[in-house]
């Protein structure tokens, strides 16, 4: 198998591969530019955007290619802004452990495994399901209904719906959906691949999840703690964007994470945090018009209401990292139409990192102040979280209570996505 190693943002690089392996990663469209090099026969310039993770090719008339797009930023940082979106107030610094991996599958695959047996320490949760099937004895209740419509008045069999007791629930059944996902990935290390089928022979008695179908819904209880932080990993394997797929003779199977929507949740998850215990309230992904005909639609990641529910603030985040240039001024137009639409006087870009930590342009003739916020991702976990609440403290008006201290509301923020 050919091994391609890219890095995401990184500088587009001239790799040599067959003409049928370069076209394969054209087709498969996972990265930002794949075209033959022109100065150098049997090599394709690559470059890798937003994605990171690795994809299998299946090259038509050749080798396997197999494409592992590594982040920017550390392994730990990159799951800390994976745990932190899924679950902020369950998240404890050093639960998920990386073990020194450098790549984004082999760290996700190590981490799922020690974290399903350690969900798994004290034997498989049991809890109770309901069951619906025909018997020829009668346990639980009849389906009167069912029975008229499938046996026309005959006695047996009897439609029938019960309440058991079992290993087969909503928890078990996504653990057990996560590890057969991984072990089908490549780019697993043997050794991480040998406890993962440990992992699922202690499922096997779980149902497993028919591809396509929506994950079952679970909620975190005192009786499912230990599972939790299993179940958020879980979440995020079967939640990545995960090719697998046939176009035409072109076969992909992988695993990818989109690093715009991993940040753009993280601000927004951290934002909503920052203004939890106040008596603001915060959507995310608030729809809105532009247009007064309501046609126009515009949808900004983050928007704070007033306890009298009108707009306060409003901020979009943006995985870019500042150039010479600056950023792109395409940003600062969707920024002035939002304040526009919602009637605020400022607006706020939060990008991943930046040339200086903030920056405010004043709009002529409109009376908005944009405001670009620059994160630095390479800080640690309590420095990012640090950022976000002086973040949320300079979009708060002067006059309401500071965010993340307490206040005389109601004592949560209301809102989600």
């Amino acid at each position: 198998m050919t091994v391609v190693h890219l890095t995401e943002h990184a500088p587009a690089v001239s790799v040599p591969l067959p003409d049928a392996a370069g076209r394969a990663v054209a087709a498969s469209r996972i990265l930002d530019t794949a075209a033959p090099d022109p100065y150098r026969k049997d090599h394709w310039v690559l470059r890798a955007g937003s994605k990171v993770g690795v994809v299998s090719l299946a090259v038509p008339g050749g080798d396997p290619l197999s494409v592992r797009i590594n982040p920017k930023v550390p392994i730990a940082r990159l799951f800390f802004l994976i745990g932190y979106s899924l679950d902020p107030r369950g998240w404890r610094d050093g639960d998920v452990e990386v073990d020194g991996h450098d790549e984004v599958l082999p760290a996700l695959a190590h981490a799922v495994e020690r974290q399903v047996d350690r969900a798994l320490c004290k034997g498989a949760l049991q809890g109770y399901r309901t069951v619906e099937e025909s018997a020829l004895v009668v346990r639980g209740r009849i389906r009167e209904a069912e029975q008229m419509r499938r046996r026309f008045g005959a006695v047996l069999p009897v439609e029938i719906a019960y309440d058991e007791f079992t290993t087969d629930i909503a928890e078990n059944r996504i653990l057990r959906a996560a590890v057969e996902r991984l072990l089908r990935l490549p780019g697993v290390p043997q050794d991480v691949r040998r406890r993962l089928l440990h992992q699922r022979s202690r499922l096997v008695d779980v149902s497993p999840l028919v591809r396509g179908q929506e994950l079952p819904v679970w909620h975190a209880t005192r009786l499912n703690a230990r599972y939790h932080q299993a179940l958020r990993l879980a979440h995020a394997v079967l939640g990545g964007s995960s090719p697998e797929h046939t176009a035409g003779e072109l076969r992909i199977d992988g695993f990818l994470l989109n690093m715009n929507k991993l940040f753009e949740d993280f601000v927004t998850v951290a934002l909503r945090e920052a203004y939890r215990g106040t008596d603001r309230t915060c959507r995310l992904q608030d729809p809105h018009h532009l247009d007064e005909a309501g046609e126009i639609r515009m949808q900004p990641d983050f928007v704070l209401y007033g306890p009298e529910g009108a707009p306060q603030a409003v901020a979009d985040a943006k995985y870019k990292v500042e150039k010479s240039g600056g950023y792109p001024d395409a940003d600062l137009y969707q920024m002035l139409a939002y304040c526009t639409a919602l009637g605020l006087r400022e607006g706020h870009l939060v990008y991943a990192k930046g040339n200086a930590p903030h920056a405010a342009h004043r709009v002529r003739h409109a009376g908005v102040v944009i405001h670009q916020h620059a994160l630095d991702l390479d800080r640690g976990p309590a420095g990012l979280l640090g950022e976000i609440r002086s973040l949320a403290h300079r979009m708060a008006p002067a006059d309401r209570p500071e965010p993340g201290g307490p206040g005389p509301g109601r004592g949560s923020v209301r809102g989600g996505r």
